[in-house]
């Protein structure tokens, strides 16, 4: 899977990175065949956000996003919005399997 960076006014450190990586290689694994990630850190003023994109085929894009003051608690937040996404598909999937 490719994770592609996009920082719009935010110095993003290598811990941090790193911590986004683990977790999508995590759920990209969970969602069957994922293509490609799209990490977005932007800052206005105080505010951090960050949003979370995750593609696979014959799946929609799946799109989280987590703000707060500093980026840490931000990408918590985007995280486990994409979670219960990824769970969600799973579940569908499943579900239209069976039918």
């Amino acid at each position: 899977m490719e994770i592609v960076w996009q920082a719009h006014n935010a110095v993003i450190s290598d811990r941090l990175k790193a911590r986004a990586t683990t977790h999508l290689e995590k759920l990209g694994r969970r969602l069957e065949r994922t293509v490609d990630a799209t990490v977005r850190f932007e800052r206005e003023g105080t505010r951090c956000r960050v949003e979370l994109v995750l593609r696979a085929p014959r799946h929609r894009s799946l799109v989280a996003e987590g703000s707060g003051r500093y980026y840490g608690p931000a990408l918590a937040v985007a995280l486990s919005h994409l979670e219960r996404q990824v769970a969600s598909e799973k579940r569908t999937a499943r579900q239209g399997a069976k039918a």
